[in-house]
């Protein structure tokens, strides 16, 4: 018995290295569409329902940052009072799917970092705009390895080319290199192929 105690001793360290930083999320809010923990103040996800807001809340969030439409296909149109009503700060930053511009993830930047110990919420449908911004957000401005971002943005989606000459382009915009010791930047092939 005590080999095996050493055993697990010794190697749950290892196995603790090799995990990424996605947190382990409450249950009520790993209920949200792909929600995503990435530390005690940040955190990201798809397309809350009014009643998950309520839960958001609950759970110390003091800020919510849509950056997609209002006229999306599962967006609350009223999502702006809905949010407010229950006591957090509202931002919202429509980003274009087909069309994301770094100015883009730069009000979402600026906003971030003007009050960086709110407890925050950046959503859009499905997480895809999300993890993309806060791969971004990580790398570039908390010091968060660029492989350790990558596999948390890839829980999510390997992004497609638009997405990832995207990323490309706002990190040579602050001369950093997407590049990482296995890091696979191929986008998959379209849908429908």
């Amino acid at each position: 018995m005590n080999k095996l105690l050493s055993s697990l001793l010794i190697l749950t360290p290892l196995l603790a290295g090799n995990s990424h930083a996605v947190e382990e999320a409450d249950p009520a809010l790993a209920e949200i569409v792909n929600f995503r923990q990435y530390s005690s103040t940040f955190a990201s996800a798809g397309q809350p329902s009014r009643e998950q807001f309520a839960t958001i809340a609950e759970h110390g969030f003091e800020r919510i940052v849509y950056i997609a439409f209002t006229n999306n296909q599962n967006a609350l149109t009223d999502a702006d009072q809905v949010i407010k009503g229950l006591g957090m700060e509202y931002m919202q930053v429509p980003v274009d799917f087909d069309n994301p511009l770094p100015a883009d993830f730069y009000a979402f930047a600026d906003s971030m970092q003007r009050n960086t110990d709110k407890k925050t919420l950046l959503h859009c449908q499905v997480n895809a705009r999300a993890t993309a911004f806060s791969f971004l957000y990580r790398v570039l401005y908390e010091d968060v390895a660029i492989a350790e971002a990558k596999e948390d943005m890839n829980t999510v989606w390997q992004p497609n080319e638009v997405w990832r000459d995207f990323i490309f382009a706002v990190m040579a915009e602050n001369e950093a290199s997407p590049e990482c010791e296995g890091c696979d930047w191929t986008p998959p092939p379209p849908r429908g192929q």
